[in-house]
């Protein structure tokens, strides 16, 4: 899996607190920065290389972990360690140390891969690098192999510093948890009947629109995620306005805070689950404290490509914009709908989306949650004379944050009609609509003589504890119709 810290451009960038001036995390997926963690050495062992001549990529890591070795972040020391690393290879290391200083106002101790990288886009040192190939190449006489540490952002178990302490926190071995994280994505092209895979796939068929891809992860990669959601996910904060997965917040608090408006404009974000990737993910993991090493495993873990035969048998449905937009998520890593990490990881990374549809919101005086994909705005006068302008402003944040609105589904209603938002009537009080509990009831049944699964089309992590939830919440208004909600869920084998 090769991806950056956080994709270019990006709005809402995670650095650490060595991170370079006016630059966000980046990462290189190289066997050698992937084994870093597992064989690192305190400060001043050495690793003795060959002496051949290396790819220039090779040579900025090489000078990046004996960087990060040094007493002082100052061009003596560092000079010293370049001439470890290459001998006395005074130009090269004289580029690499002003690239490095330059860049970083102090040493980045969590970052090795991101100190490459700059490294390797130094202009002089690129330049001397492809002269001297020609004739005397230079090569990386000692390794020096830096120590990463974890930042102690969170209180979780789980923010450890090498990649042995993280396999044992999630009770595997390092094999296994390389396997499960699968950074090459070497599962992508497997046979369809290979037993290396980690996920069942299922398609779901939508009249008139793209189907939906469900992604199960198989027993031991879903006992991982379930750790990792409830000993660091839970930890991490959400945006206030996100209600769906977050304990104490529901469809009823979301909707609450929309009762009585004037208008109420409702919005959905297509692909939720797929469009959050890899590099999104990465960046939570970073700022949550994990050192690059770690934070590139975890996101192995808690994403997923689709493999090209589950790609080649989706099934007809949508537009062919929709059908290349979703295949196109699907088959880069991105957060897979029906592992029990990808709800917290999805309110985690759009943080900066919701506050800034937020700030959005509150310069007409109008109000904004967001329920998964589901985004609602309420508001008086103000948002009532031009919601056109106001939703022109909505679809240019989301996509500046990497998300696309779905036009078919946006809606603005006024007094004097329904107003409901995720199913919950909220014209004068929150109340269940009799659709959306005629549509409970018809779930409950189909669960009762199809499964359970069959109905999770959503790909709830905790459909059971979700569907208990829905017929507490019409307890709230209609006793007697919950009471035979609860007689239907009742016969339903889990």
């Amino acid at each position: 899996m090769e991806f950056p810290g956080e994709a270019a451009g990006a709005r809402d960038a995670s650095t650490s607190p060595g991170s370079p001036r006016g630059t966000q995390d980046q990462q290189e997926d190289t066997p050698r920065a992937g084994q870093r963690a597992a064989r690192a050495t305190p400060h001043g062992g050495t690793d003795e290389s060959s002496g051949n001549p290396t790819p220039l990529t090779v040579v900025t890591a090489a000078l990046a972990d004996a960087f990060l070795t040094a007493e002082r972040w100052a061009a003596k020391e560092l000079t010293a360690l370049g001439y470890v690393v290459l001998g006395v290879e005074r130009a090269a290391v004289r580029h690499a140390v002003t690239a490095a200083l330059e860049a970083y106002p102090r040493p980045p101790v969590d970052a090795p891969r991101q100190l490459a990288a700059v490294l390797a886009l130094a202009p002089g040192l690129v330049r001397l690098h492809r002269i001297r190939s020609a004739r005397k190449p230079i090569t990386v006489l000692v390794r020096r192999v830096t120590a990463v540490r974890a930042r102690p952002e969170t209180a979780s178990p789980l923010l450890v510093d090498t990649l042995p302490e993280l396999a044992r926190a999630l009770d595997l071995t390092v094999g296994r948890l390389l396997w499960l994280a699968d950074t090459r994505a070497w599962n992508r092209r497997s046979a369809p009947s290979s037993p290396l895979h980690h996920y069942r796939h299922e398609w779901i068929t939508r009249p008139g629109r793209a189907p939906r891809l469900l992604e199960k992860p198989m027993d031991m990669l879903r006992r991982t995620q379930r750790t990792i959601l409830d000993e660091l996910l839970t930890m991490l904060p959400v945006h206030d306005a996100a209600h769906g997965f977050v304990a104490g917040r529901s469809v009823v608090t979301g909707a609450a805070a929309h009762t009585g408006q004037q208008v109420v404009v409702t919005a959905d974000l297509t692909t939720f689950f797929a469009s959050v990737s890899a590099p999104t993910v990465y960046g939570v993991f970073r700022q949550a404290g994990f050192a690059e090493p770690l934070a590139h495993v975890l996101t192995g873990i808690c994403t997923h490509r689709v493999p090209v035969h589950v790609l080649s048998a989706m099934p007809a449905g949508g537009s062919p914009e929709e059908r290349h937009a979703l295949r196109q998520a699907l088959a880069g890593a991105h957060l897979p709908q029906g592992a029990p990490t990808s709800p917290a990881l999805a309110n985690t990374s759009l943080r900066h989306l919701d506050a800034r549809l937020s700030g959005w919101a509150g310069a007409v005086d109008a109000v904004y949650t967001r329920y998964a994909d589901d985004l609602t705005f309420s508001g008086g006068d103000r948002l009532a004379a031009r919601p056109d302008a106001f939703l022109r402003g909505v679809d240019r944040i989301v996509q500046e944050q990497g998300h696309r609105l779905n036009p078919a589904k946006t809606r603005v209603r006024r007094q004097g009609v329904r107003q409901s938002v995720t199913g919950v009537v909220v014209n004068e009080r929150t109340s269940p609509g009799r659709r959306e509990v005629d549509r409970l009831h018809a779930i409950l049944h189909n669960a009762a003589v199809h499964g359970p699964a069959s109905q999770n089309r959503a790909g709830h992590p905790e459909f059971r504890a979700h569907l208990l939830g829905r017929i507490g919440w019409v307890e709230q208004v209609n006793p007697g119709r919950a009471r035979r909600l609860r007689e239907e869920f009742a016969r339903i084998v889990w």
